[in-house]
């Protein structure tokens, strides 16, 4: 490893001792950036990744709401302004209990490089709050109802709005932050700022939305795995799925899989996960899809009134089937580890699209970069959902609405960019079909020249 980068790391390790998944992310990329720093020494000489790793911004505020019983409840929020020299930051907002700055940190530096392969001016940020929408605050087994989703929102909005804006930083959705919060937290923000603007990306079809934003993320997984099944002269026809989740990475990536001609066998939850040895058919989807928008349940309540599905209580989807073809990972950070890895690897695994953020422990990573299968990290493949919150930026800005077929047709454009700029950058530095090494390199880069034309800054 290059002595620079080696130096950087023990750095941000010295400073960062106690943010685990921070770390993890920032290892993964710079262990891979040696041939581009060799090549360049103005990113050594400009201190690049020691910028790059710090944010620009961090902002932590307590968030105070009233629950259905009249008590006062204390959370906490949180907005990583991580890197905007290509555009205004960009991120998603994320409630739920395992956020906390370690994890807001890794998926920020994450998101940096996820804009940039993009192709579009967006830089990257996160944020969120240990807030449960899941669970209610006063009746176990229950979720918040959607007024005490509705307060809270209204408050984490009292405090960020004063930190975002159009041109500033632009927050999406991301785990439990869908349509419903989206639209709290844009009322909210319009109320305070006495203007519609499109600050806000993943709004209502009603009020600015665009379509195919919903999908987007679970079709930009889909589209990017097809890309790399093009370069071995294949396609999904027939292929054996495997995906965890149950949220719309997951649901509508199952959909786009099906679609190809895949058989999806697997979706999980944190209720267990569900296996159809036949794959699962189109209403059994549709019915997912309903349970988990509309009535908010888990898979378990699914598998009890569907006898073609069994369910196994607390398990993820990775060692369940027989035979694997595909694996998508859509619900979370290292969710799969090596143990998993090597059993997709002995049931005939050889491709492996990620859909959640970093959803693959190091060791995974390793064992499928030394099989030679097709891997693509997060960043690349799962950026169509970011990507298309950009399209909607780019609608909200000049007023107007496009057809789901012309958006669905710019989120394959832009995935095809993304594979290629991958593809290529690899291939550049003597690693070719390594898409790790492509990415972090394709997605550094751009960020990299950026800062270096902006100055000490």
């Amino acid at each position: 490893m290059n002595k620079y980068i080696e130096s950087v790391l023990k750095d941000v390790k010295a400073k960062n001792a106690n943010e685990p998944e921070f770390l993890q992310a920032v290892d993964e990329v710079l262990t891979t950036l040696s041939p581009v720093i060799d090549a360049n020494k103005a990113y050594q000489q400009e201190a690049i990744l020691e910028r790059m790793v710090e944010p620009e911004r961090v902002i932590m505020f307590r968030v105070p709401w009233v629950d259905d019983k009249g008590n006062v409840r204390v959370n906490r929020g949180y907005r990583i302004q991580m890197n905007s020299a290509i555009g205004p930051y960009k991120g998603g907002l994320r409630f739920d209990p395992s956020v906390n700055l370690s994890v807001l940190k890794f998926l920020a530096f994450e998101q940096v490089f996820k804009n940039s392969l993009t192709t579009l001016p967006m830089g990257g940020g996160k944020g969120g709050s240990d807030f449960n929408p899941k669970q209610s605050p006063h009746t176990p087994g229950k979720r918040c109802s959607d007024r005490e989703v509705m307060r809270f929102c209204q408050s984490f909005m009292t405090e960020l709005y004063r930190h975002i804006g159009p041109d500033t930083d632009v927050p999406a959705g991301d785990m439990n932050v869908g349509g419903r919060e989206i639209g709290y937290l844009f009322g909210q923000y319009k109320r305070l700022v006495n203007e519609w603007t499109g600050v806000l990306t993943g709004k209502g079809l009603s009020y600015g939305g665009s379509l195919i934003r919903p999908e987007a993320t679970g079709y930009g997984d889909v589209y990017f795995a097809e890309n790399m099944l093009a370069m071995r002269g294949e396609t999904f026809e027939g292929k054996k799925c495997v995906i965890s989740g149950a949220g719309n990475v997951a649901t509508y990536a199952a959909e786009k899989l099906m679609q190809l001609g895949a058989k999806v066998l697997t979706l999980s939850d944190r209720s267990g996960a569900i296996y159809c040895k036949d794959g699962l058919t189109e209403k059994m989807l549709k019915d997912i899809m309903v349970l988990k928008t509309v009535t908010r349940g888990e898979l378990a309540d699914f598998a009890k009134k569907t006898k073609a599905v069994k369910f196994f209580m607390g398990a993820n989807s990775w060692q369940i089937a027989d035979q694997i073809d595909c694996a998508f990972p859509c619900a979370r950070q290292n969710e799969l580890d090596g143990k998993d890895a090597a059993y997709l690897l002995k049931h005939g695994c050889t491709l492996v699209g990620e859909g959640a953020n970093m959803p693959s422990t190091p060791d995974a990573i390793e064992a499928f970069v030394k099989a030679k299968i097709m891997y693509s990290p997060g960043k690349a493949s799962n950026a169509g959902g970011v990507a298309t919150s950009g399209l909607e930026m780019s609608q909200n800005s000049e007023r107007l609405s496009w057809t789901s077929e012309e958006v669905d047709k710019k989120l394959k454009g832009i995935m095809k960019a993304i594979h290629d700029n991958a593809w290529a950058a690899a291939e550049k530095y003597g690693h070719k079909g390594n898409y790790v090494m492509g990415a972090n390199i394709a997605g550094f880069t751009k960020v990299a020249d950026a800062m270096l034309a902006q100055g000490i800054a």
